[in-house]
């Protein structure tokens, strides 16, 4: 026979005080576990929703990123004039020859700086790049100027970086005259400029970094990046450009590693809290216990109800925690990327998903906590136990 709900209910609501804080032990544990996993998405989306799905990136071969890799224009005029490029209304290939550099940012937080992508881009660029992006504060750069447009989430957390500010590098000072918004991608954390003048400044008018080109279709996407691997004239290497973000997610798997070997160890600490619960729930329930069995109760409905009563205390941890990391939902932040070597700005997201996992794990700490004491309260004597009245 079953023990009501009711039952475990009352029982933890009579010892309010030993309730609140073991939940609020186990609370604790859900929320930095969930802290981790929701930066974590938050920087996995803002990589694999880089890129349009039909966009090849085609860098020197043996590259690992952008940034070292060196691309010639006479390997990119030979790349344009491949079939499978998709054109624009004037029947131009759409391909862009751009040059990543990095440069430093100063932040107040951090007076040393932090390395920023700067890409130098052609109108071309900008086209296959615009359907994604889209000016929140003042106007696209000029070519042949010194003027910069910088993402989004570079303006919010660099003073210097906002509309009308000034930017020392290279040879010269550039102007900042637009804040874009590429909605949750990679280009949030980019200054972008003209090509031909930020290669001059760089000194490297003839070896650039890439090229994007847009493919016609998914067919012709696979056919063009055979013809760009074996054309032997070229050396390079060619990548789907959501591929290629999608795999910079990597440089957050450290921080998920630590952040769970954290959330283990602490879980091993709010499992025995829990289990220190139970065990003093069963001591001082003793002669209870033995009255329920004289009144009909089986050992494994006693069994069950203190297991029901310890998921019910590591439930509310768990309510209680994904309460606690609500408030980080949508938190921008940003992060070393160790394959481009420079800062990407996120937000930290805690999907329904993510939530309902901190909710789990809070049960399995509680469950694993409270089995072995409400074990021992499931096998008491009920002699022994009566003793106790």
């Amino acid at each position: 026979m079953a023990l009501p709900f009711s039952y475990n209910l009352r029982n933890l609501l009579a010892r309010r005080t030993t309730t609140i804080m073991t939940a609020l032990g186990i609370a604790l544990t859900v929320a930095v576990l969930l802290s981790i996993l929701t930066m974590v998405e938050g920087l996995r989306v803002a990589l694999a929703g880089t890129g349009h799905p039909l966009n090849l990136l085609v860098m020197r071969k043996g590259s690992t990123a952008e940034l070292n890799s060196t691309l010639t224009q006479e390997a990119f005029r030979i790349m344009r004039t491949q079939p499978g490029i998709a054109r624009d209304a004037r029947g131009e290939p759409l391909a862009s020859l751009e040059l990543v550099t990095v440069i430093v940012l100063e932040n107040p937080a951090i007076p040393s700086g932090i390395n920023i992508n700067v890409r130098g881009l052609t109108q071309d660029g900008l086209a296959i790049r615009g359907s994604g992006i889209r000016l929140t504060q003042g106007r696209m750069f000029q070519p042949g100027r010194r003027e910069v447009v910088v993402g989004q989430g570079i303006a919010h957390r660099y003073p210097m970086a906002r509309l009308g500010g000034t930017l020392q590098f290279g040879k010269g000072d550039w102007q900042v005259v637009g804040v874009m918004d590429a909605g949750r991608s990679a280009a949030n954390s980019e200054l972008f400029c003209d090509l031909y003048q930020l290669a001059s400044d760089q000194n490297r008018e003839t070896t650039l970094s890439s090229a994007l080109l847009r493919a016609s279709g998914e067919v012709s996407m696979q056919a063009l990046l055979n013809t760009l691997v074996n054309d032997n004239r070229l050396h390079v290497v060619a990548v789907p450009e959501r591929k290629y973000y999608a795999e910079q997610s990597e440089s957050g798997r450290p921080v998920l590693t630590l952040g769970v070997f954290v959330a283990i160890i602490m879980a091993v600490g709010s499992s025995f809290a829990s289990m220190n619960t139970m065990y003093a729930s069963v001591a001082q329930r003793s002669a209870e216990i033995g009255t329920l069995r004289v009144l009909g109760f089986s050992r494994l409905g006693i069994l069950t109800s203190f297991v029901l009563e310890s998921l019910l205390l590591s439930l509310f941890g768990g309510i209680l925690g994904c309460l606690l990391v609500l408030p980080l939902n949508n938190l921008e932040t940003g992060i070393g990327n160790s394959v481009t070597f420079s800062e990407i700005t996120f937000h930290f997201r805690a999907t329904p998903s993510i939530l309902a996992g901190g909710i789990a794990f809070a049960l399995l700490v509680g469950g694993l906590g409270g089995l072995i004491p409400a074990a021992s309260a499931a096998r008491k004597e009920i002699v022994a136990a009566l003793r106790q009245l």
